[in-house]
């Protein structure tokens, strides 16, 4: 029993070493591919004692969700000139999607959306150059997958 007591622990180490490394390509890829959203900020605190300095961020078109949308979906943004991302609507699949929308994937729990990078830490001391954030910056791949990289002032420039 205990020769197989190793096998069993280095096949599970393995699986989780795979999974990880998938993990890390996926998110690569869609730095490196994806398509560049900026999403509209509402104002938040910027404070936490226990974890240092950083920006909780709750995005406009979260205040667009209702009770009746699923636990998980898409929401379908029409980004504009700017990049700057339109709430269109949300729905259960990836289809329909009209020419120029793109989906961002999520998930609603206790009556809030989550679009997996609701918070962005920062250097201690830094919370005064963030005060004119408006915009958190991510890339979308085509399936919905996104990626917080970070973010932007009203000018559209990145902080």
């Amino acid at each position: 029993m205990k020769k197989y007591k190793w096998i069993i622990v280095l096949l599970n180490l393995a699986i989780l070493l795979v999974y990880f490394n998938v993990s890390i390509n996926k998110k690569e890829n869609i730095l490196k591919n994806g398509k560049l959203i900026l999403l509209q900020l509402a104002p938040i605190d910027p404070r936490s004692l226990m974890q240092g300095d950083y920006m909780e961020l709750r995005y406009q078109i979260a205040q667009k969700t209702d009770e009746k949308m699923g636990k998980r979906g898409y929401c379908v943004v029409l980004p504009d000139s700017n990049n700057v991302a339109k709430f269109v609507r949300c729905q259960p699949g990836r289809q329909p999607l009209n020419a120029g929308e793109t989906l961002v994937e999520y998930t609603y729990t206790h009556w809030r959306l989550n679009i997996g990078a609701e918070s962005y830490f920062f250097q201690e001391g830094q919370a005064k150059r963030y005060d004119s954030v408006a915009y958190g910056g991510i890339r979308v791949d085509d399936k919905g997958n996104s990626v917080l990289i970070g973010l932007y002032d009203k000018h559209f420039r990145k902080l």
